[in-house]
């Protein structure tokens, strides 16, 4: 499950973008179902260790996308996961994550260059 952090309206539209902890490269929140939580209840449980999210999840995904998950004896492996609108009521600075991540907030045509997956990099041209 993934979240897609937001804030503001319109034009003034950013999302939420941290780096991977493995490459530094730039992404959204995401992770693997947690026992006794629903989808959406995950995307919201990632973006808050991942990148000190509090707000609010739709029930339903707003999408998906494929990226490829590096395992322990380096074989990549591609997973499909459900992107879910989170959005963001506050933005916390102690995390648990924190100090192994970045965050930046960005339009959503500036993430669509940031990240490397084509089918986020869509997910956010969309929005």
């Amino acid at each position: 499950m993934a979240a897609l952090c937001h804030r503001g309206e319109g034009e003034d539209k950013e999302y939420l973008l941290v780096t991977s902890r493995d490459t530094g490269r730039w992404v959204i929140p995401k992770g693997w179902p947690i026992r006794g939580l629903l989808s959406d209840e995950t995307a919201l449980q990632e973006a808050w260790e991942e990148a000190g999210v509090k707000g609010e999840t739709t029930p339903e995904p707003v999408g998906t996308y494929t990226y490829q998950k590096r395992q322990a004896d380096g074989l990549e492996v591609p997973v499909e996961t459900l992107v879910y609108s989170v959005a963001v009521k506050d933005l916390a600075e102690d995390f648990p994550e924190a100090h192994e991540r970045k965050r930046r907030w960005v339009a959503a045509d500036t993430a669509a260059e940031m990240v490397n997956e084509a089918e986020l990099k869509s997910l956010f041209l969309r929005q």
